[in-house]
């Protein structure tokens, strides 16, 4: 960005930090809120579109510009960009991420998780189940429901920003996870009874046997990415 840019990106954060705009609020002005920053309307127009960018501010067709809610899986969103653009000799890294971050959300939700989570977290493997009990498995609604399970989890951590986190990085590893569901012979069938032990580690709202449930699960994906054939 041009230092005028970042001039706005900065005056805008500040007025934000400062409470002067909050969640839901319309910007002023274009010839307002220049003239509040010191500078011209260029400037002003590309500093709003880096933050829109980012998920802090949201441009209305013909009603002006205003701050997003702010919510943490919004801001971090981008962060799955920045996944995006690593090619597959740098899977394994991501995974670590993934797995530091899970490891620990699996732990604090072994003490937070609400009946209905559990539910929900249920219902999920169940759909896998039921989807791996026919002839031919369709591999997608596996791991469509397997990211399910996992957010699930992260966002009974009840730390949004861990969650929002997961949700931005478990989305890219995607591509990897259903790979190995298709070439590793009994990898869906495995993954399943991790994460049924994952689901009994927290409806005993046991941490540490979470964490290593957890753990040892998300291991099993570095291990494959690490050894699978490059051609």
């Amino acid at each position: 960005m041009s230092s005028r840019t970042e001039i706005v990106v900065e005056g805008i954060r500040k007025l934000i930090v400062d409470g002067k705009l909050r969640p839901g609020d319309r910007l002023p002005v274009e010839k307002v809120l220049a003239e509040t920053l010191g500078v011209s309307r260029n400037p002003l127009r590309e500093g709003v579109r880096a933050l829109s960018a980012m998920g802090v501010l949201e441009t209305r067709q013909g009603d002006g510009t205003y701050v997003t809610s702010l919510d943490s899986s919004l801001l971090l969103a981008p962060m799955g960009f920045v996944a995006d653009l690593h090619d597959h000799t740098g899977a394994h890294h991501l995974h670590a991420v993934r797995r530091m971050l899970e490891t620990e959300a699996a732990a604090l939700a072994a003490r937070m998780i609400e009946p209905e989570q559990l539910t929900a977290a249920e219902e999920r493997l169940q759909r896998i189940e039921a989807e791996l009990g026919k002839d031919e498995p369709d591999h997608e609604v596996v791991i469509d429901n397997d990211l399910a399970f996992h957010l699930t989890i992260a966002q009974a951590s009840g730390n949004p920003v861990l969650a929002a986190l997961i949700e931005a990085l478990g989305g890219r590893t995607t591509r990897d996870r259903l790979w190995r569901s298709i070439s590793e012979q009994d990898a869906d069938q495995a993954t399943h009874a991790e994460h049924r032990s994952i689901l009994a580690a927290l409806a005993a709202h046991d941490s540490e046997r979470a964490r290593a449930r957890m753990a040892a699960h998300l291991f099993g994906v570095e291990d494959y990415l690490q050894h699978r054939p490059t051609s």
